[in-house]
């Protein structure tokens, strides 16, 4: 091993790129749909690799990508963590409070019990707590001691231990407690109880699954004398069935072809292009209407884009009453998808629609691009990323995440450039989401910016932990692997019933609520599947955009909380 291990002190920069691709292929590998994860993996391969070769590291490195995850991280939550406290959010943004709080308090309770030191102790909160980034901010505490530095190393090293170790139930805890445990807890049927949910939303299953079926459709059909009759104007037949949604785009009479207004009349042997539901435009074959084909009638140019909204006119509106609401301005319009904070949002006539969602509107050419400009902006794929607000952004927030602090019980305790530049990047989210021309970042950059950012920085962790990890195993014992299961299932626990008698949350969002609180989504696609609908999500989005916040910044506070008489410096 001489060899690689002369090749990687040479060329360090290697020894992190081996670490992420042997780290996602570690990853990537399930038991029964359980999986560590790239980031978890990458940290196992640092440790291995740092193990056997002994790496450098460089601490700049380290810095740049951790900034670089913590800025991507506060883009994404910014435009939803204003939100979380408003309408009937607030009770998932309540428990994305109270679990990380449960959460601390086991741990340091667990940390003193067992003797950590503040490295364990820093591990302890992120590996339990499923949030790696805590590793990073502990990190960054434990640098601020007044120590000598190989003391600082060895307890860097001991944080990357204890994660490893306490991740693996941490992941597991989550996924056990909010797919099978927490519904038992709590007395109910995951699939009955979406039913239920999916009901009082108006949500019909299998709509939003792609396949050759179409829920919305645009069909031609002749009118007859008796159609004539029943309907004068076009006003009267869109109105013929006040459940759905029925618009007349445009017809044929004789040779020429009519743009269709709510008042154009309608005359025996009009050809309509009918818009609706499927099932209702099947149904529409009668006495009043026989449907025919005419190609250059339904040959009509539609758009789709994706509008970012920004408008309170909409903001807190169920769809139900939108669609009621704003009749003649959605004419021939529908809706796609509903994106929130990243994840898809299940559709239905009593879902609200917020500030900051995404929603993918289908219609005539033109007619979407108008409401964009009146409901917020549309969302065009763009390939460049403003580094300007970037850059800034993370120093400002860097400077004053260090400049401010406050003295309590003999420490200085400073946000951090860590913590600043997350709320940096939730400020320039949230600036962003008011202006969309501000700021701009696509959606794969972001992701790239989170990715690459926490497996390269855990990465680099692991490389330079790996020389301390037998020795901090054999310190820590089997206590701090048992200690970790406490500090998973407590928050869990207590979340629950804080959830279920105090929030008086309903079931099912709340499970997905849980996973948001300790920010696993692997969680979330539990209780999914449990419960075979995707809305367990409207907890979930409700709870997480806060929990990104309080958790990592617990891997400072744990440091200083354990860290004695080794004063901050």
């Amino acid at each position: 091993m001489q060899w690689a291990h002369d090749f990687f002190q040479a060329h360090s920069d290697l020894a992190v790129y081996l670490a992420l691709g042997l780290g996602f292929i570690i990853g990537s590998f399930k038991f029964k749909g359980f999986g560590l994860g790239g980031s978890t993996g990458s940290l196992i391969a640092g440790l291995l690799i740092g193990g056997f070769l002994d790496v450098p590291v460089s601490a700049t490195a380290k810095s740049v990508v951790f900034l670089l995850f913590l800025f991507g991280i506060g883009y994404e939550v910014g435009p939803k963590f204003a939100k979380a406290m408003k309408g009937d959010g607030w009770r998932f943004a309540v428990l994305g409070v109270f679990m990380p709080v449960v959460g601390l308090l086991t741990a340091w309770a667990v940390a003193k019990y067992l003797g950590l030191d503040p490295g364990f102790s820093g591990g302890l909160v992120s590996g339990s707590l499923t949030e790696s980034p805590a590793m990073g901010m502990a990190s960054e505490a434990i640098n601020g001691l007044k120590i000598a530095a190989e003391q600082k190393e060895k307890l860097v090293g001991h944080v990357a231990v204890a994660d490893a170790l306490c991740y693996v139930f941490g992941a597991f805890g989550v996924i056990w407690m909010c797919g099978t445990l927490g519904p038992k807890l709590l007395r109910i049927d995951p699939k009955e109880e979406a039913r239920k949910l999916e009901e009082e939303y108006g949500i019909k299953q299998g709509a939003a699954k792609l396949s050759g079926w179409r829920a919305v459709d645009l069909r031609a059909f002749r009118l007859t004398d008796k159609g004539a009759r029943a309907w004068r104007k076009v006003s009267d037949l869109e109105a013929s069935e006040p459940s759905v949604r029925l618009f007349i785009l445009r017809l044929r009479r004789g040779g020429e072809v009519i743009e269709a207004e709510p008042g154009t009349e309608l005359r025996a042997g009009d050809v309509i292009a009918l818009s609706g539901p499927r099932a209702t435009l099947v149904d529409q074959h009668g006495e009043e209407l026989a449907e025919v084909d005419d190609r250059d009638l339904l040959d009509q140019p539609v758009s789709l884009v994706d509008v970012f909204i920004t408008s309170k006119d909409l903001d807190g509106h169920t769809l139900e009453e939108l669609a009621r609401r704003d009749h003649d301005t959605l004419r021939g319009v529908y809706l796609r998808k509903i994106t929130r904070a990243g994840q898809d949002i299940p559709i239905g006539p009593r879902t609200v629609v917020e500030r900051g969602d995404v929603l993918r509107l289908v219609g005539p050419d033109g007619v979407p691009e108008k409401l964009a400009q009146r409901f917020g902006s549309i969302v065009r794929d763009t390939d460049t990323t403003e580094f300007r607000v970037l850059g800034m952004a993370i120093v400002i927030g860097a400077v004053l995440g260090i400049v401010a602090g406050v003295d309590w019980a003999g420490f200085h305790l400073s946000l951090g450039s860590s913590v600043g530049v997350l709320l940096a990047g939730i400020a320039v989210g949230w600036l962003q989401s008011r202006r969309p021309m501000f700021g701009r970042i696509p959606d794969g950059a972001v992701h790239f910016m989170q990715t690459l950012g926490l497996a390269g920085f855990v990465a680099m962790v692991g490389l330079g932990a790996g020389p301390h990890f037998i020795p901090a195993i054999r310190e820590a014992g089997i206590g701090l692997f048992f200690g970790g299961m406490v500090v998973t299932l407590m928050p869990q626990i207590a979340g629950l019933y804080f959830g279920k008698y105090v929030l008086k949350s309903n079931p099912l969002l709340l499970l997905g609520a849980m996973s948001g609180a300790q920010t696993f989504t692997p969680g979330l696609a539990a209780v999914q599947e449990r419960s075979g609908s995707p809305i367990a999500v409207l907890g979930y989005s409700g709870s997480v955009a806060v929990a990104h916040v309080l958790i990592p910044m617990w891997g400072s506070v744990i440091v200083y909380l354990m860290a004695g008489g080794a004063t901050p410096a």
